[in-house]
C-alpha cells in the first residue's frame, strides 16, 4: 500500500496531523508513505519516523512568482513526482482548495473533508474535488480530526494517545548544569501575544528557582523581542541565532521544559512531550492545546482574557515542571 497525505501548513496544523503516520502504520506495517508539504516545514517531517518521501510544494512562494518561468518548472516537476507512483489513497487532511488541486494532481482514490469543523478552514472545492468526501464531527480537536479521517479512508479504528514519530526530547541537565526553560513568545499574530513585563517577572521567578532561559526567534519583530527580554533577563538568558524550524527543533531536544503562546512551536514542544504550558487568550485550547485524553500528562494549556495571568502561569508550570536538582 502506498499513500499520500497532503497538509501543506501551518506548522502547528502540520504538528497535528503528524499522528496519522504512526496510525497507519500501526494497521498497515508495510505501508509506504509520501507527504506534501510547504518547504519551510519540509525539515520538520524530515525528522519523523515512518515517511518515505517528503515533498516540497512552494504554493506559497508561487502565488508571489506565478508569471516567471521558474515556478512553471518547479509546477511540472511536481506533477511529475506525484505521477512517478499509483497511490492506494491520496489524503487531504487540510480541506482548502489548494491542498485539494495538489492531491489531484496524484494518481490516486482521494480522500477529503466533507464538512467545515468548528475553528478550522475549509472549502466547498475540496469537497468536490475528492473522490470520497467523509464527514468529520464538527466539534472536534485539530489532531483528532485528521487521526478520524485517515481511519475512515482507511478502514482502522483510532487506538491510543497519539505518536508524532518525533521521539521525545529525554536530554537531562548534567549534574553540574542548570536546566533549561524555553520561552515561547513569538507567533504570527499579535492578539496570541502575552505581554512582555509577564514574560519578564515569570523569567525572574524561573531563574530564582535555579532555571535557565532560552529565547528563539524568527523575524525582525520577534527577534527584538527577544533582545528585550534577554537584556531584562541577563545573565541567565540566551536568545538563539535564527534558525530554519529543524534546528530549532534539534535545539528544543536539548531543553527540559517549555511555556509558550498558542503558536507552532508549542505544539513542537507538546510533539517532543515536554514538559509544557501553553497560553491561549482565547477559549481555544480545546481544539488545538494539549488534553489529558491525549496523554499529556505533564502538559497542559492555560486560558485566559485579556491573557492568563503570571501567578496563573507559574502554578501551572510549577504542576508540571520537572525537579530541579540542588
Amino acid at each position: 500500500m502506498r499513500i499520500l497525505i497532503v497538509k501543506l501548513s501551518s506548522l502547528g496544523d502540520v504538528v497535528h496531523a503528524m499522528p496519522v503516520v504512526h496510525d497507519i502504520l500501526r494497521v498497515h506495517t508495510a505501508a509506504t508513505i509520501d507527504w506534501v508539504v510547504e518547504p519551510g516545514f519540509a525539515p520538520l517531517l524530515r525528522r519523523m519516523h515512518g515517511l518515505a518521501e517528503v515533498i516540497e510544494c512552494p504554493l506559497r512562494r508561487w502565488t508571489r512568482t506565478w508569471w516567471r518561468g521558474t515556478m512553471r518548472r518547479e509546477l511540472r516537476a511536481l506533477r511529475e513526482r506525484l505521477d512517478a507512483h499509483a497511490y492506494d489513497a491520496i489524503l487531504d487532511l487540510q480541506g482548502l482548495t489548494k491542498s485539494a488541486l495538489v492531491a489531484w494532481l496524484a494518481r490516486g482514490t482521494r480522500f477529503g473533508l466533507a464538512n467545515r469543523t468548528e475553528g478550522a478552514s475549509h472549502e466547498p472545492p475540496a469537497r468536490w474535488l475528492a473522490h470520497r468526501p467523509i464527514r468529520i464531527e464538527p466539534r472536534i480537536h485539530a489532531l483528532d480530526r485528521s487521526r478520524e479521517l485517515a481511519a475512515r479512508a482507511l478502514g482502522y479504528r483510532v487506538e491510543g494517545p497519539p505518536d508524532f514519530g518525533l521521539g521525545h526530547a529525554t536530554a537531562a541537565a548534567r549534574a553540574d548544569e542548570q536546566p533549561t526553560l524555553l520561552f515561547i513568545h513569538g507567533s504570527s499574530r499579535a492578539d496570541k501575544l502575552w505581554p512582555e513585563t509577564d514574560w519578564i517577572a515569570l523569567g525572574r521567578r524561573a531563574l530564582d528557582d535555579r532555571w535557565r532561559l532560552a529565547l528563539p526567534q524568527a523575524g525582525a519583530e520577534e527577534a527584538a523581542r527577544a533582545a528585550r527580554l534577554g537584556a531584562a533577563l541577563a545573565p541567565g538568558c540566551t536568545v538563539w541565532p535564527s534558525l530554519d524550524i529543524g534546528a530549532v527543533i534539534d535545539r528544543m531536544r536539548g531543553v527540559q521544559g517549555a511555556i509558550g503562546v498558542d503558536s507552532g512551536l508549542s505544539h513542537i514542544a507538546t510533539a517532543l512531550d515536554l514538559p509544557h504550558v501553553q497560553l491561549y487568550n482565547f477559549p481555544t485550547a480545546w481544539r488545538t492545546g494539549p488534553l489529558p485524553s491525549h496523554g499529556h500528562r505533564h502538559q497542559v494549556a492555560i486560558e485566559g482574557r485579556p491573557a492568563p495571568t503570571l501567578d496563573a502561569v507559574w502554578q501551572a508550570w510549577c504542576g508540571v515542571k520537572p525537579a530541579v536538582r540542588g
